[in-house]
Parts: structure tokens; C-alpha cells; sequence
């Protein structure tokens, strides 16, 4: 199948004083990557890339994926290219990904969907990839019930959402903004992208680049959100 050329890049945007980064795209445009050909994990953007590039799939966007364990390991569900490599992951613990309901980020043939880990899997749809993290931000349209509108904790934060006519929207928090979003504001975000649904990835470790800017030194994290060209549809 040959691909497009069209190209795409984060678009910069400040909402309600903060500054962010934001790409909505198709699902087939998107790849969760964790792991090499060799079996071990990329980790950086530079290595992604270098992957994709083996793989005819040129990068066009990447950012870190889902909260991760010492070594890059995904704190819960990773599917890479159809293939389990990290089961579903519904303990309870301390910190974000535990924050429950946490949640799974999908694509598949027919499309993405964020949904409850406790959901997990969809019946009757094939899962291409996956990747957990938590909380969630939304669910059927409504805010995270443990999120206040009133906290002062304001961070860089990334995350994912699916609008209802089916794209796939990314967002980070601008590293230059002189606002920063709490958890409850981040929603809100989404939900003014026509997002229902949508999952925090990470926070300050959080990257998004694209271009020439892939190939610069980046942090190092566990899965990787990767957006390629779009397939061209056959006529």
C-alpha cells in the first residue's frame, strides 16, 4: 500500500492561559512502540525513529506513551504490532497510574478507543496496539471523580483522547507556558477537543517532537506514541 505524503506536526495552541501542543490525527496513523526488532526497548526517540524507518513507517510525531517501571518497563498493558508483550496491570498502588479508574489507550483495524482497565479487553475487537497508564480523564464524556476544580497542583502533563467521529488527539503542555494545567483543567481540555474519552499518559518527563527534531538526544521512557503517514486509500 503506498503512502501519503502529506505531512503532519503539533499545532501550538493556548486554551484558558495554557500553552499546548496538539495533533489530532486518524487512527491508522498510530503506532505504540516499546520494544526492537532485538527485543529490547527502544526507550529514546532517536532509536524510535531509526525503527520505524527499518519498518518503511517513517516517524512523524513521537511522544512517551504510558507511565513506565524502572528499565522502561510499561507499568501495565502493552500490545506492539498485535503481540502482548505486558499484561493488563489492575493493582492497587500509589501515584497516577494506580488512580483509579485507570484506563488503556487502543487501536485497532476499526479504529481507537480509550477505555476502563477494568473493561479490558473490548469483546469483538482486534486489539494492533495498546498501551496502559492512568488516571483516566474522561469517561463517556465526564471528569475523573477524584479530580478537584479547585487544586493548585500544577504540572506539565501529556495525554490522549478519541473524539466522537473516531480521531485520535494528542496532547502535551508547553514546556515555555507560563500556566500549567491541573489534572481537572487537562480534562477540560480534552473535552473541548470533542473528546468522551481521553487518558493521562505522564507528566514531567513528557516530550512531543517532530521533523528534524526526532533525531535530537531525547528523554529516556518505557512506550512510545509514534504518528506515521497516512495509507493512501486504495481507489
Amino acid at each position: 500500500m503506498a503512502i501519503a505524503e502529506e505531512s503532519v506536526a503539533p499545532e501550538k495552541k493556548v486554551i484558558d492561559g495554557v500553552g499546548y501542543h496538539i495533533l489530532e490525527v486518524k487512527p491508522e496513523q498510530v503506532k505504540i512502540l516499546w520494544k526492537g526488532d532485538d527485543d529490547k526497548p527502544l526507550r529514546t526517540f532517536p532509536e524510535a525513529a531509526k525503527y520505524l524507518e527499518t519498518k518503511g513507517t517513517p516517524a512523524q510525531v513521537l511522544c512517551n506513551g504510558g507511565i513506565f517501571e524502572p528499565g522502561g518497563i510499561p507499568s501495565g498493558l502493552m500490545v506492539q504490532d498485535g503481540k502482548q508483550l505486558q499484561p493488563i496491570n489492575r493493582k492497587d498502588g500509589e501515584g497516577n497510574f494506580f488512580l483509579k479508574p485507570n484506563g488503556v489507550f487502543l487501536v485497532g483495524p476499526k479504529g481507537a478507543m480509550v477505555m476502563d482497565a477494568t473493561q479490558y479487553p473490548p469483546q469483538g475487537v482486534a486489539v494492533t496496539h495498546a498501551v496502559q497508564s492512568g488516571p483516566l480523564l474522561l469517561s463517556g464524556g465526564k471528569i475523573h471523580p477524584k479530580f478537584n476544580p479547585k487544586s493548585k497542583w500544577r504540572l506539565i502533563r501529556n495525554g490522549v483522547g478519541v473524539t466522537k467521529d473516531g480521531k485520535v488527539v494528542l496532547a502535551m503542555t508547553d514546556f515555555h507556558s507560563e500556566k500549567l494545567p491541573t489534572l481537572w483543567e487537562f480534562a477540560k481540555l480534552f473535552q473541548s477537543l470533542g473528546c468522551d474519552d481521553a487518558l493521562f499518559l505522564d507528566g514531567d518527563l513528557s516530550q512531543m517532537r517532530s521533523s528534524e527534531d526526532l533525531k535530537e538526544r531525547s528523554n529516556r521512557f518505557g512506550s512510545i506514541i509514534a504518528v506515521v503517514a497516512a495509507p493512501e486509500k486504495k481507489p
